[in-house]
């Protein structure tokens, strides 16, 4: 019988936290079991506009262009976030190993989107940086960790950058 892999859900983004949270995944999980013909899944969740052509609050309208320049912005930060998740993976892995490196882009809201995910997917551990907000920033920013941890029927790993590290950036 074939042996069955494990379903790595990393969430990227365009943050150093998440950076070092799919690094510490390499270096910590899919290295130490490269025989398991793990799937590792880069999950970006792109966050929809917040405007809309119709006018806003403030009474200002927001044209057709600035919209379609908002939502090439977003693609290519998309783009920009799993070219370098990519291209981290492929510093860990050897073609050799069994590990399999898919990408994953999708609309909405972070929360939502993770733990949508997380669940379609039926992964088997869910990776994910943490941003360190202390309580204040966490009240009103909330915490997307946070969230999925409460919210996922899988684990959740949380991985917080040291503060040595976080001091460097």
């Amino acid at each position: 019988m074939a042996e069955k892999g494990r379903k790595l859900l990393v969430a990227v983004d365009a943050s150093d936290e998440s950076a070092y949270a799919l690094s510490w995944c390499l270096n910590n999980i899919v290295s130490q079991q490269i025989s398991s013909k793990d799937t590792l899944i880069l999950l970006f969740a792109k966050t929809p506009l917040a405007v809309n052509s119709a006018m806003d609050s403030t009474g200002y309208m927001f044209s057709s262009s600035i919209i379609t320049t908002m939502e090439k912005y977003g693609n290519e930060v998309a783009q920009s976030v799993m070219e370098k998740a990519t291209r981290l993976c492929k510093d860990y892995i050897n073609d050799d190993d069994q590990v399999k490196v898919e990408t994953l882009v999708e609309h909405g809201d972070q929360r939502d989107v993770i733990c949508e995910v997380a669940e379609r997917l039926k992964v088997d551990l869910l990776i994910m940086g943490s941003h360190g907000y202390g309580l204040i920033k966490r009240a009103f920013l909330g915490s997307v960790s946070n969230h999925c941890a409460q919210n996922v029927k899988c684990p959740v790993l949380i991985v917080k950058k040291p503060k040595s590290e976080a001091a460097d950036h």
